[in-house]
């Protein structure tokens, strides 16, 4: 017998990389709706390949990314302090900026305390795995979004997903789980795809019910809904009954960055034990003083709250009334549902080619079957400019066989 060894090829990690080729497919279909660079923006009104187009599809919620206080306020930062800060808050990169807004921020979010993350993304993964350790419990909604999946991923405590905004069905996880165990609920306050609240007065019961503390993310409620622009809790008058309440500032604030309020202790042991606040370089000084003066016009300008929630009631309406599926949608954020994901793809096409830019979303970002185009709005948005967008819809609607002339849908989703 042979002693000679079969030799075997070892597997290219790469390899799926390789084998990657829908983009390529649906580029060559000219379908391709990501990466589309922006060559000049007002906010409502953007240049993408030497064209005009209204924006509808970014979380420009007040209208504040090109506000002349807010370009103001960044132009000084980098005057007096620079363009970066070369390090982490815990060593070389705390600015006394940096501790001015976190003051700012938790008065106004009515709570002890607030840390400041470089992005929201790292706000939530950071804060996640942080607070739950090997011997707890996460019970978090199936929707919630990427960065909250990855922070339950990197803990070492257990998971629980609930079904979406399932109020029972997260009673019956709760009941069955170990009474001893730490417990802590994670939900989006406003999903991102859909639009929708979650159920914030429900969840603030069972945990209060089952000894389990709540986390929000309301990265897209803070600035949007809720008494003074307060979130997702707020808006029901239950922000008090809240223990952790996330937010960014890459939406309404119109820059980057994250943050996290809640008690002096808990935030406190955040900012002292969180990989992802530690081991980042902290946010920049314009990004700083962008939020700030932000967050100033948001306690002055009331009126683009008002102007929000119109808008918002108005375009939902709008888009029912011509037949289209808005799933569940409270907020400015209106999902229109489309189906198949080549038609999701052609319908995005048409519509920007009608002046419309939007949001092409489909699987896995949704269930097969449900693709759909996100549209977003702020307040400031003409009249003009919403009729605009819903007169291109109907237009593309129709074309596409998603609804008919009198207004009514023409596929099943």
């Amino acid at each position: 017998m042979s002693n000679t060894k079969l030799e075997t090829k070892a597997a290219d990690i790469f390899s799926k990389a390789y084998d990657f080729k829908k983009a390529d497919e649906v580029k060559a279909l000219g379908l391709y709706p990501y990466f589309k660079p922006l060559t000049e923006t007002d906010g409502t009104v953007v240049v993408i390949d030497g064209r005009q187009v209204i924006m509808a599809g970014s979380n420009n919620y007040l209208g504040l990314t090109n506000d002349p206080r807010l370009i103001e306020a960044a132009q000084k930062a980098i005057t007096q302090y620079g363009t970066g800060c070369t390090g982490s808050r815990y060593l070389n990169g705390t600015l006394d900026i940096h501790l001015t807004l976190e003051d700012e921020l938790a008065e106004f979010m009515q709570k002890e305390a607030c840390v400041l993350f470089s992005t929201g993304y790292q706000t939530n993964e950071g804060s996640i795995q942080t607070i739950a350790g090997r011997n707890d419990l996460i019970f978090s909604d199936k929707d919630n979004h990427a960065c909250i999946v990855v922070g339950t991923m990197c803990s070492n405590a257990k998971t629980i997903r609930f079904n979406h905004n399932d109020m029972f069905h997260l009673r019956k996880l709760l009941e069955r789980a170990d009474p001893a165990a730490g417990k802590i609920i994670v939900s989006d306050g406003v999903f991102s795809m859909s639009g929708q609240l979650a159920n914030v007065p429900e969840l603030v019961a069972l945990s209060k019910e089952f000894n389990a503390r709540l986390y929000l993310d309301d990265a897209h409620a803070i600035g949007v809904i809720g008494d003074a622009g307060r979130g997702s809790a707020s808006e029901f008058g239950l922000l008090d009954k809240v223990d952790l309440v996330s937010g960014t500032f890459s939406k309404s604030f119109a820059s980057l960055g994250g943050f996290i309020v809640g008690e002096r202790p808990v935030i406190e042991y955040i900012r002292h034990s969180s990989p992802a606040h530690i081991f980042s370089a902290s946010m920049p000084p314009a990004n700083v003083a962008t939020v700030l003066k932000a967050l100033e016009v948001l306690k002055e300008e009331t009126w683009r709250l008002d102007r929000l929630k119109e808008i918002s009631d108005y375009m939902r309406t709008g888009l029912k009334n011509l037949g289209f599926n808005v799933w569940t949608s409270q907020t400015p954020i209106i999902p229109v549902v489309i189906g198949d994901m080549m038609n999701c793809f052609k319908f995005w096409r048409d519509l920007f080619e009608a002046g419309v830019y939007v949001n092409a979303v489909v699987p896995p970002a949704v269930p097969r079957g449900q693709s759909l185009v996100r549209t977003s709005y702020s307040a400031t948005h003409t009249n003009d400019q919403l009729d605009a967008i819903l007169e291109a819809f109907k237009k593309v609607g129709i074309k596409h066989g998603i609804i008919d002339k009198n207004g009514h849908s023409l596929i099943d989703v």
